[in-house]
């Protein structure tokens, strides 16, 4: 009689298991600004390290599309995204749905370069008249012409949009001069043998700036502030880790994204330039802090420059209050 007692106390023990609702982590979608590299690192170690779950989230890393990251953000498509800044600042002028929640890269990584054999350019006003291979967008004008001016010159010069293929018309002489990320194609120019020289854009006129962000839709981050203080602190964390441990993080890297990046030598050289440069953290600082006066500076030579334009696609006539655009209050100060 007992052993039949107790069989039933187990078998209403195991229904009564069995019964109870399993929670679910809350779902959480973020999209890339490109194809993975090492500005996403954070996200991947994260996801990796089991944060995300641990932060009682289950996370959707998005592929890349040609539909950009701050655009799926705003029609919140995507909770969060990797955000480009100048792209950012150009959709919030025009009323974009979107946050900036932490800076991914602290400073400036881009730089104008050309072939460091050329001895006829010593300095950006060597540049008037020249070839320059471009993007497409507006920003590029206006930061070179303000560099070539700065120096003295008269910021004239001629472009052909060649995307990606401008380095490739770089290294064959087809153009004079270029842009590029110092911590990716800087990285990769070293390792293909194909020494550069380059200008610094701050010093001639052009302030730093915070060159990627993580945001998130505005409405989403309001109506979700604990969900979203829990993401961005579980992706902080794994910054601050790729900071610490560039090697690991790079690895993890190459292991989660499953065979995407073909060049993990690219990958490992990258991070150890991100590093070197106190790209994801300045010291005394925690991971991901967005500075408030370099956020506005650079929002004022964007104005300046008339680059942003409203809702209408007309020129800004005003220099916009972007407190609204950034918060901190998602990031932890500290950050193991």
């Amino acid at each position: 009689m007992k052993t039949m007692i107790s069989m039933k106390q187990a078998l209403v023990s195991m229904l009564v298991v069995f019964a109870l609702p399993t929670m679910a982590n809350t779902p959480v979608s973020v999209a890339l600004d490109w194809t993975p590299n090492t500005n996403h690192v954070g996200l991947y170690v994260a996801q990796s390290k089991g944060w995300f779950e641990e932060a009682g989230l289950d996370v959707d890393i998005l592929p890349y599309t040609d539909t950009s990251s701050g655009t799926l953000v705003a029609a919140g498509i995507a909770d969060f995204g990797v955000l480009s800044a100048i792209g950012f600042y150009s959709q919030r002028a025009t009323g974009a749905n979107s946050t900036a929640v932490m800076a991914i890269v602290q400073h400036e990584t881009g730089r104008l370069v050309f072939n460091g054999e050329r001895e006829d350019i010593q300095r950006p006003a060597d540049l008037n008249g020249k070839i320059y291979a471009g993007f497409g967008s507006a920003w590029e004008n206006g930061l070179i012409s303000t560099m070539i001016k700065n120096d003295g010159g008269k910021g004239e010069f001629d472009t052909v949009t060649l995307g990606t293929s401008a380095y490739e018309a770089l290294a064959n002489g087809r153009v004079d001069f270029t842009l590029e990320v110092n911590t990716w194609e800087g990285v990769n120019s070293m390792l293909l043998n194909r020494p550069r020289r380059a200008f610094t854009y701050a010093d001639y006129g052009v302030p730093d700036q915070h060159t990627t962000f993580l945001g998130g839709n505005s409405t989403w981050l309001k109506n979700n502030p604990e969900t979203a203080r829990a993401f961005v602190q579980a992706a902080q964390r794994g910054y601050a880790f790729a900071a610490n441990q560039p090697k690991e993080a790079a690895q993890i890297l190459i292991d989660q994204t499953q065979g995407m990046l073909s060049n993990p030598e690219l990958i490992h050289a990258s991070m150890k330039a991100i590093v070197a440069g106190g790209f994801f953290q300045d010291a005394g600082e925690p991971v991901g802090l967005i500075d408030g006066d370099m956020f506005t500076n650079m929002t004022r030579f964007l104005f300046e420059a008339g680059i942003l334009r409203d809702e209408n696609a007309s020129l800004l006539t005003k220099m916009p209050n972007v407190s609204t655009w950034y918060t901190n209050q998602y990031l932890s100060i500290k950050v193991d």
